[in-house]
């Protein structure tokens, strides 16, 4: 029988809870039918599959993360949003590594496109004009800056930076100072 009160938005916060204790990877509709001490067929009326279940946690962290940015980048531009911006990122991996690795999952086109990705992107643009950026640049300047971001916290979150020093916190602060550098002098493209 179905636990009253479950349907597929609850479901997908749960698994994105349960993502952040046992990993991304380990979340299932068998794991969370276990979780709801339910059997795992009642939870197909609300979702079709483990891939399904995934979709929706990678929307929701999508989600959460696209309005704590747009929390952060109110009223600021130049390196102070662009330090923002990063530190959304970085600081929502830290709280929740299951969610932000859903955050990485690959959707499908429709998907995607429903998701809040167009408005990360967008959120990036409107950072990337106080820099003064014109197409196809700023397409670029969005590609290298979901670049560092995420492969920063996700090295970092691997542990691949705890071996040696300086300590992590110091190098981001470098690498948001190196990035601000870089797209106040971006390279002019020869022909």
């Amino acid at each position: 029988m179905v636990r009253a009160g479950l349907n597929a938005e609850r479901l997908a916060r749960a698994g994105a809870e349960l993502a952040d204790e046992v990993g991304f990877e380990h979340v299932t509709v068998s794991a969370l039918a276990r979780r709801f001490d339910v059997k795992v067929a009642s939870l197909y009326s609300h979702v079709k599959n483990s891939h399904d279940l995934k979709v929706r946690i990678a929307m929701l962290a999508l989600a959460e993360m696209a309005d704590r940015a747009a929390d952060a980048l109110a009223g600021r531009a130049g390196k102070d949003a662009l330090s923002a911006l990063g530190n959304v990122y970085r600081d929502y991996a830290r709280e929740h590594p299951g969610r932000y690795a859903a955050s990485q999952f690959r959707l499908d086109p429709d998907a995607a496109a429903a998701s809040a990705g167009p408005r990360h992107s967008r959120m990036t643009r409107a950072l990337l004009r106080g820099y003064d950026l014109a197409e196809p640049d700023q397409t670029h300047a969005v590609r290298l800056l979901g670049s560092v971001f995420h492969g920063y916290v996700s090295l970092e979150m691997s542990g691949s930076f705890s071996h040696s020093a300086p300590d992590t916190d110091e190098t981001w602060l470098r690498t948001l100072d190196a990035l601000d550098a870089l797209l106040r002098n971006w390279p002019e493209r020869d022909s």
